[in-house]
């Protein structure tokens, strides 16, 4: 279901990356806006995976900020961007993470709706290497050619860096050149998204939760963005009836004229298994 706010309104998506292959669908099938690129805003002046610039923000506040630098240069009220971490995995040890962030703005609205896609999949990688037999198996492992890598002399090297390399044959070449002036080079996954169809697809289901979000609307005012904004702990253990660390309930709030529903038993119970529990399972 569209929500009339958004119908037959221009939006734009702030992007050098080619997120609009995955995004523009979705916005304009589910929300009805018209999507547009602005050619000359460039998102790499807030920071870049590759380190040549520092992203100096965190990445909500810089996602907010991309999206209302790119309507500002754009001249438009309607804007998406979106804003990805990658690294270890908050809670699961020793696996990597994409970490993405979709913003919508509204100011003609006054409307400000965020989703968030933690997912493991992700080939986020890097390796020194010294000889072409580990860079070619560091290369399969992380699916190139349909996944770009990166060659620099070291790891924090931004002077000698090669970006975009999805061609065996320039792989083999800038591998050669760069060896030629030192010891050791560092090979990494090219994360930007035109170069990176995993974390592509992890932006989608990214946009997908935000539709999701915004099509979600206050059963009081109709305001777009019923989300939720927090939650409770304490779902009691099926064995000793104490309250346990997991959910309880959700909370869902209204940005708008602030009503507040509570969402009990979200994941679909309404005890917890022993194994979870402090006291049984300390």
């Amino acid at each position: 279901m569209k929500t009339s706010l958004f119908e037959n309104r221009k939006l734009v998506i702030a992007t050098k990356h080619k997120k609009e292959k995955v995004i523009a669908p979705l916005l304009e099938k589910h929300l009805g806006v018209t999507c547009f690129l602005n050619e000359c805003f460039d998102t790499d002046v807030l920071g870049t995976f590759s380190g040549e610039i520092e992203r100096k923000l965190d990445p909500i506040a810089t996602v907010r900020k991309k999206c209302l630098l790119a309507m500002e240069a754009s001249n438009c009220d309607l804007g998406v961007a979106s804003e990805g971490s990658f690294g270890v995995h908050p809670s699961i040890f020793f696996a990597s993470a994409d970490d993405e962030f979709v913003i919508l703005i509204d100011k003609k609205n006054n409307l400000e709706i965020i989703s968030r896609e933690l997912s493991l999949k992700t080939n986020f990688n890097g390796q020194e290497i010294t000889t072409e037999k580990e860079m070619l198996d560091f290369a399969k492992s992380v699916k190139f050619p349909t996944h770009g890598l990166i060659l620099r002399k070291s790891e924090k090297d931004n002077n000698h860096i090669v970006k975009g390399i999805t061609d065996i044959s320039v792989l083999i070449e800038t591998f050669k050149n760069l060896l030629g002036t030192s010891k050791s080079i560092y090979v990494e996954t090219d994360m930007r998204a035109m170069y990176n169809p995993t974390r592509m697809s992890v932006i989608k289901d990214a946009t997908k939760k935000l539709v999701d979000i915004v099509n979600s609307c206050c059963p009081e005012c109709h305001t777009p963005g019923f989300a939720i904004t927090d939650k409770k702990i304490g779902l009691k253990c099926i064995l000793c009836g104490l309250p346990t660390k997991s959910t309880l309930s959700y909370i869902y709030k209204c940005q708008s004229c602030e009503y507040t529903k509570e969402e009990m038993y979200p994941h679909k119970k309404t005890s917890e298994d022993a194994m979870y529990c402090d006291f049984c399972n300390p």
